[in-house]
């Protein structure tokens, strides 16, 4: 028998085991608190660091689940990725993410926030994600009190606006699971935007920092245009005695992810298992 055919043939035997591992939920029960349509599109782009995937649309925000692919440690990660509040770079800082962190132990929910110019809405998401996973933290086997947010740019800022806005009831309650807490744990943000626009560019006036926000894990670098944004919100933070451990490269840009040959992208992971260890 050609080989090439057996290869294709476990491939397509495989293919469905491996989306099988990988559970969808939508976040609401009926509708969004503002839509009814469920709409997805994807394009794809090329750049110079490779090819990203970006979802362009979102009306009906859901997050998939990645099981540990080793022995699960107790700990759940909600992957917030970035794009502008435009799109959703959903492999780039997204598939990519989670499934490293998996491989790692940790319960991954990578989330498809609502998308374009919805950031109330992709606010109220996030919200309703940790409170859906802390409900059902048994069935997922995670710690309810181990559940954290990382975000990327656009999604550094939705991680740090959930941080710091979770007192804050932004919609109307559903159902029960908008009962539990909708704080995280703790917070990563990878090269974080969007975080200084107060006056004199200090820390945006939205983003309420008290001596109960999480821990927070802040990663980014000079040349990066948002780099101002790390700064600021690690001065916040420690300015009201919150631990926050901020690694600031000088060079590395902005939207590099995990992808190989960039130092920024190839450091802030080793970094962060280290802090994420000290957080379990």
């Amino acid at each position: 028998m050609n080989k090439n055919y057996i290869f294709f043939l476990l491939l397509l035997i495989m293919l469905p085991l491996h989306s099988q591992n990988k559970e969808k939920v939508y976040l609401w029960p009926d509708k969004t608190p503002n839509d009814i349509e469920f709409s997805e599109k994807t394009t794809e782009t090329i750049i110079s660091s490779g090819l990203i995937t970006k979802i362009t649309e979102v009306k009906y925000p859901s997050f998939t689940v990645y099981k540990p692919e080793s022995i699960s440690n107790g700990v759940g990660v909600i992957v917030c990725p970035g794009g502008g509040y435009n799109i959703l770079a959903i492999d780039l800082e997204g598939t990519e993410v989670a499934s490293n962190l998996a491989k790692l132990g940790y319960t991954v929910f990578l989330l498809k926030y609502s998308v374009p110019k919805k950031e109330l809405d992709a606010l109220n998401d996030l919200k309703r994600t940790i409170r859906i996973v802390r409900n059902d933290a048994e069935k997922y086997k995670i710690d309810e009190g181990k559940i954290g947010v990382l975000g990327f740019s656009a999604g550094g800022s939705l991680s740090a606006r959930a941080s710091t806005l979770y007192n804050k009831e932004t919609y109307s309650e559903i159902d029960a699971i908008d009962s539990v807490s909708s704080r995280p744990d703790f917070s990563v943000l990878i090269y974080p935007a969007y975080l200084d626009k107060g006056e004199n560019y200090s820390i945006t006036p939205e983003i309420n920092i008290t001596k109960d926000t999480p821990p927070m894990f802040v990663f980014g670098t000079a040349d990066d245009a948002h780099g101002n944004s790390c700064l600021v919100i690690t001065k916040a933070l420690n300015d009201v005695g919150v631990p926050v451990e901020l690694h600031f490269l000088d060079e590395g840009g902005h939207g590099y992810g995990l992808r190989e040959g960039n130092n920024a992208a190839e450091t802030w992971p080793i970094l962060l298992e280290k802090w994420l260890k000290k957080q379990r």
